[in-house]
């Protein structure tokens, strides 16, 4: 069974854009201590069933999926809830 994360930040290619492609994805681990890793291992971790992320904003919980491009180019965004927003990207930025 996939253990389940919540990410509290990312990274992006442009951190002044609303819409860039996200590079990296952290959180908090019990302990306190912070973790950060790439988009890719994120994907791979989801695909593989090793890890399963999520994203708290207000009282709405929204999974983060593996999307992918009509070119083929995998991503990281939140599945559908209450908005349109993807709730990964409005997330700040991880140190």
């Amino acid at each position: 069974m996939a253990q389940r994360i919540q990410v509290l930040c990312i990274r992006k290619t442009k951190k002044q854009s609303r819409h860039e492609a996200i590079s990296h994805i952290g959180g908090k681990n019990p302990d306190g201590s912070r973790w950060k890793i790439s988009e890719k291992d994120a994907i791979n971790g989801i695909e593989t069933g090793r890890w399963s992320f999520y994203v708290v904003r207000g009282d709405q919980t929204a999974d983060v999926l593996v999307w992918q491009t009509p070119q083929g180019q995998k991503f990281l965004r939140t599945g559908h809830d209450v908005t349109t927003a993807d709730n990964l990207l409005s997330l700040p930025q991880c140190r």
